[in-house]
């Protein structure tokens, strides 16, 4: 590694790495979900060019760049040309997982980036105020199971931090009632109102999982089942158990068997990182830095 990215390292300390590592295999999904597998989250606004960057979900949320940046460097330095960014992004997914207690698995190489980035397409991805109807629509769209898949993928928030804006509505104005979500236990209500109170700072952190909020366990599906998801999102999966199409059973069985959910999250991301991936040259480059097509 270079004096340079380890200096950029290690200004991070050990808490902004661990951060950063938590918050990688977000990078990954909201990339794949875009253009496919390509790295095109990356891009910076160029040529007139919207980044996805510059997208809602991803404007003052997504995290973890200059880790990726970092990391590409390093690479450059020892083999030039030869990992792309879209790479780096699911190599990291990966060690971020395993490194918190959770399975590992063969990542697929051999994608390279795109020229372009889109952030109108990025508009759409999966978002946490999104009915089970809308999470499922988005998932088939990207060529992914519309429920086990699903599932598996959402227990990625079994680790991770989340803004308090994405949670305000549902301690206090859920579907515009002035009234908390009903669902919400009282117990962990009561704990994020704490965290997030009414007109505080709505980019405040918080765990996504209150109970081991940097291992990645199946704690995320036994929060569900007591009605402690932190985002609507969440508690979609889990709710009404007797609709045609609900999602319950899977978070049952993944909440009952953390193996069963080590095993189907492995076989989701490698699905999911296979996403329309570059292959063809004239298509897509292994770019010098992630931020930039090489021509610029």
């Amino acid at each position: 590694m270079s004096s340079s990215s380890s200096t950029r390292v290690s200004q991070l300390g050990a808490a902004g790495l661990l951060a950063a590592l938590l918050a990688a295999i977000r990078l990954h999904f909201h990339d794949c979900f875009v253009q496919g597998c390509d790295g095109s989250l990356l891009l910076d606004t160029f040529d007139g060019m919207e980044s996805e960057k510059d997208a809602r979900p991803n404007n003052g949320s997504a995290r973890g760049f200059e880790v990726v940046d970092a990391a590409k460097a390093a690479l450059e330095d020892a083999c030039p040309g030869v990992v792309s960014c879209a790479d780096i992004l699911a190599i990291a997914a990966e060690i971020s997982v395993e490194l918190s207690g959770g399975p590992g698995w063969n990542v697929l190489l051999g994608r390279l980036d795109s020229f372009t980035s889109s952030k109108a397409d990025a508009e759409n991805l999966p978002g946490p105020f999104d009915g089970l109807d809308v999470l499922r629509a988005k998932f088939r769209n990207a060529t992914l199971d519309d429920t086990t898949d699903l599932v598996a993928l959402s227990g990625g928030h079994t680790f991770g931090r989340v803004q308090c804006q994405f949670v305000t509505g549902r301690l206090y104005n859920f579907s515009g009632t002035n009234q908390p979500d009903p669902t919400l236990d009282a117990t962990y209500r009561a704990f994020l109102s704490q965290r997030c109170p009414r007109n505080g700072d709505g980019t405040s952190l918080n765990d996504l999982d209150p109970t081991t909020p940097d291992n990645f366990d199946k704690n995320y599906f036994t929060n569900l089942e007591v009605n402690r998801g932190f985002l609507q999102s969440d508690q979609e999966l889990k709710s009404d158990p007797g609709a045609a199409g609900t999602t319950a059973p899977i978070v049952d069985r993944f909440a009952g068997s953390q193996e069963a959910f080590f095993s189907s999250f492995v076989t989701s991301m490698i699905k999911m990182g296979n996403i329309r991936p570059i292959t063809d040259p004239s298509q897509g480059e292994v770019r010098n830095r992630c931020a930039f097509v090489n021509s610029n």
